[in-house]
């Protein structure tokens, strides 16, 4: 959950949820659109014979098996940047969590890939809401995560996914959800 909250009256709770329009994205979508194109040029350069490049020169490169390997890694980096690039313009894992004390509701809204499920929205009952979960794991994978436990459902979770946020983060907003939600904080 982000730091962006509407609070109306303390009816209503409100977390936007970064998806994929996240720094770390933009940055490997560049890096690897950097080195897919540079792949693509070099392997282009050793077919046609003519250097593509400004920083160096690769058409003296013999096409098989040097420069169809080029050619390949470029393919391959391309396609990356294109994925992400998609990624990045459908929003895909962005939404919020909304929780609504006038309609006794919860909304899970996320964008999905296009298709059937492009808007994932869960509605819940806020008398159905049994506790607020954390979920702290630290080492070689850690997991930082905020949890909402249904009745009769899975743990739904609230928190993005990516980076772990920090402890007293989620600290906070877990104690905060518990306190609007009026349930227990469960897992710290």
């Amino acid at each position: 959950m982000t730091a962006e909250t509407i609070n109306n009256n303390d009816l209503i709770l409100r977390k936007d949820i970064l998806g994929s329009r996240r720094f770390s994205n933009y940055f490997w979508a560049v890096i690897s659109a950097i080195g897919g194109i540079g792949f693509l040029l070099a392997g282009l350069s050793s077919y046609f014979r003519v250097n593509l490049l400004v920083v160096s020169d690769t058409s003296g490169l013999i096409f098989f098996p040097q420069g169809v390997a080029l050619l390949f890694y470029g393919l391959a980096g391309t396609s990356v940047t294109l994925y992400l690039l998609t990624v990045i313009l459908l929003d895909v894992g962005g939404g919020y969590n909304e929780f609504n004390k006038k309609t006794g509701q919860v909304k899970i809204f996320r964008w999905g890939f296009p298709g059937k499920n492009r808007r994932i929205e869960l509605v819940y009952k806020l008398e159905d809401v049994q506790a607020v979960r954390a979920e702290i794991r630290d080492g070689l994978n850690p997991k930082r995560a905020l949890y909402l436990r249904v009745k009769k459902q899975r743990d739904l979770p609230l928190t993005r996914v990516g980076e772990p946020m920090s402890l007293s983060d989620l600290e906070n907003q877990g104690a905060e959800l518990a306190r609007f939600l009026q349930v227990p904080l469960e897992g710290l």
